[in-house]
């Protein structure tokens, strides 16, 4: 998702009854929370913009949110196969210190870019052994049942470069 500053004005550049569907480009603002409430992300430095039917939404989101228009809302409880995955300790791997790249320090808790299966990944360090860090790709709210709260601000017609690239631009272009 591409992360807008202030969107002055969206709503007036919204086309009257145009609702989501692939290859349209919504805005939405966000809350996502976890079983016992607690905030785990959203939207708080301002508006998202993505690009309909290109995976950029986990696939629970993006189902719940075709059809629908700008002032709509959405309050909608994920299953972690809809959300953020299901933990797979596949994804859980070692890797030798001397492949690290330079200048990175070993230390629990830093993130790498992976490359697994030919996509890459953010893994995080879980362990710092002898001469070898654990790694864990799995998304950190793999395995949470998680709930969305959802305004839908724009829905507008992706340009030619968004669809061309697969997700949304800010204001002003590419971001």
């Amino acid at each position: 998702m591409a992360r807008i500053g202030l969107y002055a004005g969206a709503r007036a550049s919204t086309a009257p009854g145009m609702q989501i569907e692939n290859d349209r480009v919504a805005i939405i603002e966000y809350t996502v929370t976890d079983e016992a409430g607690t905030t785990l992300g959203g939207t708080r430095g301002g508006p998202t913009a993505y690009l309909h039917g290109h995976g950029n939404l986990v696939p629970g989101l993006e189902r719940a949110l075709a059809g629908r228009g700008a002032g709509e809302k959405v309050t909608l409880s994920l299953e972690p196969a809809d959300a953020f995955g299901v933990r797979d300790s596949a994804l859980v791997f070692d890797l030798p210190t001397s492949e690290l790249p330079e200048g990175v320090e070993p230390q629990k808790g830093g993130v790498l870019r992976v490359t697994i299966k030919g996509m890459q990944r953010v893994a995080r360090i879980t362990k710092v052994k002898i001469q070898k860090v654990e790694l864990d790709a799995n998304h950190p709210w793999a395995d949470k049942k998680v709930t969305f709260d959802v305004s839908i601000l724009q829905v507008r017609k992706a340009s030619k470069e968004e669809l061309e690239h697969g997700h949304a631009h800010g204001p002003g272009g590419h971001h």
